[in-house]
């Protein structure tokens, strides 16, 4: 399945407790578990204003779908075309 990232909007996203991020979690997962096999959240990353997660999904209208049942937005979807870390500058060593 292809790999994705999802940048949420979320201002205070930095500053949500704890409990917050959990109570995000598990509602993210129970949407998940309805929505089958075709989707899988692997991790996200918290900053100020924004969540960014990263998905493995058969398509972008599951991503939308998985927003729109969650409440959470999903402002932008891209495709993660490859991989890239240090280790990618060293000779003999390719990219995902």
């Amino acid at each position: 399945m292809p790999k994705y990232l999802i940048e949420r909007v979320i201002p205070g996203a930095g500053k949500l407790s704890s409990a917050e991020l959990k109570a995000i979690s598990q509602k993210s997962c129970d949407v998940i578990g309805g929505l089958g096999p075709d989707i899988e959240w692997l991790h996200s990353y918290v900053t100020d204003d924004n969540i960014h997660c990263v998905y493995r999904a058969a398509n972008e209208d599951i991503i939308r779908e998985h927003a729109m049942q969650g409440g959470f937005p999903a402002n932008k979807i891209m495709e993660i075309r490859s991989v890239i870390d240090p280790s990618t500058a060293v000779v003999g060593v390719t990219a995902e």
